[in-house]
């Protein structure tokens, strides 16, 4: 019997069903009417649209384009918003309270602080600011019947030269605290010509604090970037890590043969950031079941899914698992295991894991699979029934 056969989710269940998000671009996910609000109190007057639905479109359609020129400028506008203590704010407040309303139990945003000081805010009222939305979207998440935590990522920009002073902030707002919640490290933007061993500084100062990064490689770059990221590095987790798929081989007859790189990265376990909507618009695939996920998946790498940007992809955690259901079959099985391996590779301490593994993440799937269970029962005792 399929996965399609056994426990298809419907789109109601997979919306419903307890998901764990590892990548996830705090200014790539503010919701359109925020930003035309927060663009008229500050005087912004460089938006494409000034409707919410028509500049929703067009941050899709920019993303969707082909054109990075394009594709970088709806950055320039979500920025430009979120340069206040108020503005951030209320972006991670409402960031928290979508992703939990979309089933999302465990989450790790990632934001660069340098990006947000035009308006005179220092490096330290970014992230207390944000760390303070987070916990105001989680409180607010509660009182609507959603649970779910949030840690930040602070990132540094690749190109830029500050790397070492956001990891030693990282460092500083890491762990407990009501100004912390800081869980790691990464650095983003573009990989070509910008390698992470630029920033060997900041990496080596992160593990002589015993502190947790990832790091965007394998997205556009390739095979060179996630061996630096690793071997050069130290990366504990591949932001995207796509890439990986150049170095296995698949032969006529169905066999498989990895290459050095692809096999350390499976049997090291090292957690692949998988973004397919934002891949098919970077094009790393040509479609959702052209994807290399269903590879990976099936040679068990350390998988798992999330959004990126999710104004700029017009997704969410509960589209990228439709498309996935709908392009691989995969059954509630195979979304539990996606969704385990993400929480198995957090960057929060280990028994905090195992609970939510085992109080949240494996009873909800459990219940889902006994509803469909019932149903299938129904389905079958209706039509036994009417034959007879």
């Amino acid at each position: 019997m399929t996965s399609q056969t056994k426990n298809t989710p419907s789109s109601e269940q997979i919306r419903r069903a307890p998901k764990v998000l590892l990548h996830d671009h705090l200014d790539g996910g503010l919701r359109p009417g925020t930003i035309v609000d927060l663009a008229r109190d500050v005087g912004y007057e460089n938006l494409p649209e000034t409707g919410p639905d028509k500049l929703g479109v067009w941050f899709r359609e920019a993303a969707d384009s082909g054109s990075l020129e394009r594709y970088l400028e709806t950055f320039a506008h979500t920025c430009a918003v979120m340069q206040t203590r108020e503005a951030l704010v209320r972006v991670a407040a409402e960031c928290a309270e979508d992703l939990a309303e979309d089933g999302v139990v465990y989450a790790e945003v990632r934001y660069a602080p340098e990006q947000h000081l035009e308006a005179g805010l220092t490096l330290e009222e970014v992230v207390e600011a944000v760390n303070e939305g987070f916990r105001e979207g989680e409180r607010l998440a509660r009182e609507n019947g959603h649970r779910i935590r949030v840690g930040a990522l602070l990132t540094a920009m690749r190109h830029a030269a500050r790397s070492l002073e956001i990891a030693e902030l990282a460092n500083r707002y890491r762990g407990p605290g009501p100004n912390n919640g800081v869980v790691g490290f990464d650095i983003a933007g573009a990989e070509a010509g910008f390698p992470p061993t630029r920033h060997l500084d900041a990496f080596e100062y992160l593990k002589r604090e015993n502190n947790h990064f990832t790091i965007h490689a394998g997205e556009a770059f390739g095979l060179p970037s996630i061996w630096q990221a690793l071997q050069w590095c130290g990366a504990d987790r591949l932001g995207h890590g796509v890439r990986i798929i150049d170095d296995i081989q698949v032969h006529e007859d169905g066999s498989v043969k990895l290459g050095r790189l692809a096999s350390y990265v499976r049997d090291k376990r090292i957690p692949l950031e998988l973004c397919p909507s934002s891949n098919l618009q970077t094009g790393a695939a040509d479609s959702y079941a052209e994807h290399p996920i269903g590879l990976l998946r099936r040679l068990h790498f350390r998988a798992t899914v999330n959004t990126d940007n999710r104004l700029m992809s017009g997704t969410s955690m509960t589209r990228e698992f439709e498309h996935l259901v709908d392009a691989f079959g995969y059954s509630l099985d195979d979304m539990q295991w996606f969704t385990v391996n993400a929480m198995k590779s957090a960057f929060i301490p280990f028994d905090e894991r195992l609970a939510m593994i085992n109080d949240v993440i494996k009873p909800g799937y459990a219940e889902l699979k006994s509803e469909w269970l019932f149903q299938q029962t129904a389905s079958t005792s209706g039509s036994v029934g009417e034959e007879g």
